[in-house]
This record gives structure tokens, C-alpha cells and sequence, in this order.
């Protein structure tokens, strides 16, 4: 399916970069500092590099058009599957006509690079999007091939899902995937040794920590890039129908919690981004807002997913579980 053409001038985009950078104005976060502190312990030096203070980490999911063709999920009233679901099939279509060319032109005005978790046969579908995500700075990181649960699948099944991902995102962008994420977290007991064979050093299918650990698998360690399921827009626009209010509140309240903590031991923020949900313009709006409150805050910097695991690989720092 042909697309419109969404990257502008390159001359235009950097004018209107450094306009938006000076008239921008928040409403929704207040203050730029937050107001909680805790009490201040000795310091172990930097947590993160070129001694940041805190990382915030984005996550925006292409998955739009490879959807079930009957039963998914959507906002619209459950259909009987022997129906097509024609309204919901649109909701998806907004997700790569509009929601990431709107959520890329945001990231490219606050200088944020984020980890886009691409299933597979959305990429085969619309590999030109897919090649300029990467283009644009931003991470291509493993999602399945297609929306099929992985927890249900055999080892052989699932690690040939992985290996056509890999195949599509390496054919769309030039890169091979190093990071993982499973449909709804649910992996397998054989899942992270079938993603080290591949050549993948993360995943993210972990909410039990707010930084990044280490694991054993086989003999080796293989980092966890934590996720948060209150900071993933399906949860809290989908799940909970929160307003665009009600999450900028929730984003608030998770930073300043965390940056007050990570004066003392190494915080990191996760936040969802999905192309049909969080590329609408009030949600993308809310968004940006969060991004300038949290840059300014002193130390704070965005990274993508796999440059978080390779530190957490290197670093010495790093909380290691069963290693």
C-alpha cells in the first residue's frame, strides 16, 4: 500500500526545531522540577553514562495490518469473527497512515531516540516506513512475526517466528534486531535461550525491577530492559479509558517518584508508545509534553532500549540475578 511521503525538508524541519524549542510551553506538567526529595545518601558515582542521573526509555510498537483478521482487539464492540470487522480494520489502518509519521516528526523535534518493537509481517507490509524509522535514528527491535502468542507455540515454532522477524527487519532497514518483546509479555520457558542462539542480547519482558538487570541463560548473561504496564498507553487509554489528563498525571507522578530516587541508586523510566493508540494528536500531544518536562530536569537523558542493555552489559554496577 502506497503511503504519503511524511518527511519534510531538511532545512524546514531544522527551522522549525529550534522555533518549537523556544515557544513551546507545557501546560500540562507545571512546574519543570518536582517536588519531592528524599534523603540524600552517599554516592556511588554515576549510575548511567557520561553520568546521567536517570534514563527515560520509549518503546513505539509497529504492529498495525498484521492483526488478526477477525477478533482484535479494537475499541469497537465485539463482532461475531464469521464477520469482517471493517471499522476496526481502520483503527489499525491509522496507525502507519498516521500515528508514527505524527509520533516520528514528535521524537525529531525533542531529540529523542526511541526502540520500535516491529512485528514482522507489519514490516513486510510496509517496509519503506519500517527502513525510515531506523533512518531516523531510532531502534528496530524484535516483536514476532506476527501476532500469534508465543507462549503457546512449540521451541521449533518459535524459534522459527524468530528467525522470519529477524529476516524481515534485516530485508526492510539493514539491521538485525538485538532486542525482544513478546505479544503481551508471554514468552516461553525456552524463549530467552532461543532469542541468545539468534543473537539477541535483551528483552523486555519483565516488570519486577525499575533498571536494568542481568540474567543467566545457558551459562551466559542476557540483559532485561524492564517494562511498565501503567505507563503503556493500551492499559491506560484501552484498558482503564483513561483522558489524555489522566495519563499526563500518571506520567508525572512516575517520573518524579523515580527522579527523586535516582539520587541515590540507577532509575530507569519505561513508557509505551503504540502507533495506532498513542499516534493520535491529543495523545501525541501529551507525549511531547511529558518529554520537555522531563528534559527539564538536570541528568535526565533518553536512550533506546539496546544501548540500555549494552551498558547494563558492561557495567559493573549492574544487578546481576542467578549470575
Amino acid at each position: 500500500m502506497k503511503r504519503r511521503d511524511f518527511i519534510k525538508d531538511s532545512g524546514v524541519s531544522a527551522l522549525a526545531l529550534g522555533s518549537a524549542r523556544h515557544t513551546f510551553e507545557p501546560e500540562t506538567f507545571g512546574s519543570a522540577r518536582s517536588p519531592i526529595s528524599l534523603p540524600q545518601e552517599e554516592s556511588k558515582g554515576p549510575f548511567w553514562p557520561d553520568g546521567a542521573r536517570m534514563v527515560i526509555s520509549i518503546s513505539m510498537q509497529m504492529e498495525a495490518g498484521a492483526q488478526p483478521s477477525s477478533g482484535a482487539e479494537s475499541p469497537m464492540p465485539p463482532i461475531d469473527p464469521k464477520y469482517p470487522d471493517l471499522p476496526a480494520i481502520k483503527w489499525y489502518e491509522y496507525g502507519f497512515k498516521e500515528g508514527l509519521p505524527r509520533l516520528l516528526d514528535m521524537f525529531d523535534r525533542r531529540k529523542v531516540k526511541v526502540t520500535s518493537h516491529m512485528v514482522g509481517a507489519t514490516v513486510d507490509l510496509h517496509p519503506a516506513l519500517a527502513k525510515e524509522i531506523v533512518q531516523r535514528g531510532h531502534e528496530a527491535s524484535g516483536h514476532g512475526q506476527t501476532w500469534a502468542a508465543q507462549y503457546s507455540m512449540t521451541p521449533e515454532q518459535e524459534r522459527e517466528s524468530y528467525k522470519q522477524s529477524v529476516a524481515s527487519i534485516e530485508r526492510a532497514t539493514g539491521t538485525r534486531p538485538l532486542g525482544f518483546n513478546a505479544f503481551w509479555l508471554r514468552g516461553t520457558p525456552h524463549t530467552l535461550q532461543i532469542l541468545q542462539e539468534l543473537g539477541f542480547i535483551y528483552h523486555i519482558d519483565d516488570v519486577s525491577r525499575d533498571e536494568p538487570f542481568l540474567i543467566n541463560v545457558k551459562g551466559k548473561p542476557f540483559a532485561v530492559v524492564p517494562y511498565t504496564l501503567h505507563m503503556n498507553d493500551i492499559v491506560d487509554y484501552e484498558s482503564r479509558y483513561f483522558s489524555t489528563q489522566e495519563y499526563a498525571g500518571d506520567l508525572k507522578a512516575e517520573f518524579d517518584m523515580l527522579y527523586a530516587e535516582s539520587s541515590k541508586r540507577r532509575r530507569m523510566m519505561s513508557v509505551s508508545a503504540h502507533d495506532r493508540i498513542a499516534g493520535r494528536p491529543s495523545r501525541t500531544k501529551v507525549d511531547e509534553e511529558f518529554i520537555v518536562y522531563a528534559q527539564n530536569h538536570s541528568g535526565v537523558v533518553f536512550m533506546r532500549k539496546d544501548e540500555i542493555a549494552r551498558f547494563a552489559l558492561s557495567s559493573p554496577q549492574t544487578i546481576r540475578e542467578g549470575i
